[in-house]
């Protein structure tokens, strides 16, 4: 089983609910890391503009980038259901190694800096999906432009699209993401 997300590019209005959810339920410092973004695509010309959103976090790609490129191993795939997690008692951190975050194409390695400038990033909130709750990102959005869950699950409920606005399927990755693409 891979899990992995739902973006509804047609439903986010790019309110940061489900950054700000995520920075409180994992104790984030504000200004720090961020383990889930929302980019804002601007696009057209006066008077015909329009906006889209992106909501980008760690993709839990089936053959991740980060995990290849860590010297010590502190980046590892789960066999059960294929989160990627971090170890942050191995990891070097940013200032002496950084590798993971040059490898990924999405930008989801953080580093809190300071003293703690071990990698972080999302990890789909595991201690809730353990307790069969979704991701605190996926509760907060109040336009149900998110969700989370096994792969074959959410492109039987979805489709498969893999193109968004603003994002480019890596292949070599293969990121685990599936879109409702917003159109022009």
């Amino acid at each position: 089983m891979q899990l992995g997300f739902y973006f509804d590019q047609t439903r986010c209005v790019g309110c940061y609910t489900c950054c700000v959810a995520c920075k409180d339920w994992h104790d984030i410092q504000a200004g720090s890391a961020h383990w889930i973004r929302v980019n804002e695509l601007e696009e057209g010309r006066f008077p015909n503009v329009s906006v889209s959103y992106l909501m980008s976090a760690c993709y839990h790609c089936e053959d991740p980038p980060c995990m290849k490129d860590c010297p010590v191993e502190a980046i590892n795939k789960r066999e059960t259901d294929g989160v990627v997690v971090v170890d942050r008692d191995v990891c070097l951190g940013e200032s002496a190694c950084g590798a993971c975050k040059d490898a990924c194409p999405y930008g989801a390695p953080q580093f809190g800096g300071g003293k703690d400038d071990r990698m972080q990033k999302c990890d789909l909130c595991l201690e809730r999906w353990e307790e069969g709750r979704k991701p605190i990102c996926v509760g907060a959005c109040p336009t149900r432009a998110l969700d989370v869950g096994p792969m074959d699950k959410l492109k039987e409920k979805y489709g498969l699209t893999i193109q968004a606005k603003g994002f480019t399927f890596a292949r070599q990755a293969r990121p685990s993401i599936i879109f409702k693409k917003k159109n022009p």
